[in-house]
């Protein structure tokens, strides 16, 4: 039987420091493109290196009493760098140049070929995620139309053709995952609320191509970006109501810094909700009965069988002793509800 309001993480978890060099990671923002100088560990003993780290990540989301726990992404220098440089037809040498969500220019992948998944990504780092744990499973993937926004193309015509061709590779990625034994496969996509007007020109059926036949559960997390660099999250959803219709059996969104009214989540009916009860712009701790009523207030408009809690957004950016804390506090808040719901 699934846990009634159930606890996750919606990916990342704080990096340790004798593993990356915070500070330049820090500078660089969310790197679109390979930033292999932010390891402080040599390349002969780094994949050593993050497997400990993620067996840490772990231990700390169990010891919160995490439900479904991922494996940190402590091996990611972004969320999107990780799988982007990855893939056939981005090219090894060249870096193209692309429109962030700010309106500045940043560094992106140059696409000079056909996209191509050559070999699995995540593969590995699921299959130690999911031998380290017997709790259920999430990993994290960017999602098609994200890496579409934060690619220069010197080969696909126009952005719905190359948010595609990253579908197909997408897809081909999670149907390995589930058969790793993955319980939940999440698309990370934060512009689908900065760039909702492409969005809904092709968006959604990015999405529906990337999880076509994927039997394992679906989230699309989408949100404002991480709060170290987007402190005013004022702007909303413009996206918000086309959620619903996203081909995805949950959708994630940040509830708690940008102090979203509860009623909008009935909009979403009838997808699931991944709801964000922690705000990731302080290092202040929730009070467990601070989360409580926040997610009492969620169950006035969604039933609690759709409903899962998880921080805002990815928690890399926090000091580990804070992620820790929130975590714990977000734990202990949902099980104040669960009681109280028999």
């Amino acid at each position: 039987m699934e846990q009634l309001l159930a606890t996750t993480v919606i990916g990342s978890h704080p990096q340790p420091d004798w593993l990356i060099d915070r500070r330049s990671l820090i500078g660089k923002g969310v790197p679109r493109v390979r930033a292999a100088d932010v390891w402080r560990v040599d390349p002969e003993h780094l994949s050593e290196a993050v497997e400990a780290a993620t067996l840490v990540a772990i231990a700390d989301q169990e010891h919160a009493g995490v439900d479904i726990v991922t494996d940190g992404e402590v091996g990611r220098e972004s969320y999107f760098n990780h799988f982007a440089t990855a893939l056939g037809g981005v090219d090894p040498d060249r870096i193209g140049s692309g429109v962030n969500r700010v309106g500045t220019r940043s560094d992106v992948p140059l696409v000079n070929g056909p996209i191509e998944r050559t070999e699995p990504i995540e593969l590995e780092a699921a299959r130690f995620l999911r031998a380290s744990t017997d709790r259920a499973t999430k990993v994290t993937v960017p999602g098609p139309f994200t890496l579409s926004q934060l690619a220069q193309s010197e080969y696909y015509p126009d952005q719905r053709r190359l948010a595609l061709a990253y579908a197909e590779a997408i897809r081909l990625e999670l149907a390995d995952l589930e058969s790793a034994g993955i319980d939940v496969v999440q698309l990370d996509e934060p512009y689908l609320q900065a760039n909702p007007d492409g969005a809904r020109r092709f968006g959604a059926d990015a999405i529906g191509t990337a999880l076509d036949g994927i039997g394992a559960t679906t989230v699309v997390h989408t949100c404002y970006g991480y709060a170290r660099y987007v402190t005013d999250k004022s702007g909303g959803y413009p996206f918000f109501d086309e959620l619903a219709g996203l081909q995805c059996d949950q959708v994630a969104i940040e509830m708690a810094q940008p102090g979203l009214d509860p009623a909008v989540i009935a909009r979403l009916r009838p997808r699931g909700v991944v709801m964000g009860v922690l705000d990731l712009g302080t290092d202040e701790v929730e009070r467990p009965d601070e989360i409580a009523r926040r997610i009492r207030a969620a169950l006035q408009h969604v039933p609690p069988e759709r409903l899962v809690v998880a921080p805002d957004c990815g928690m890399k950016f926090l000091r580990r002793d804070v992620a820790r804390a929130k975590l714990a506090a977000m734990v202990e808040g949902a099980a104040l509800v669960r009681s109280e719901l028999g």
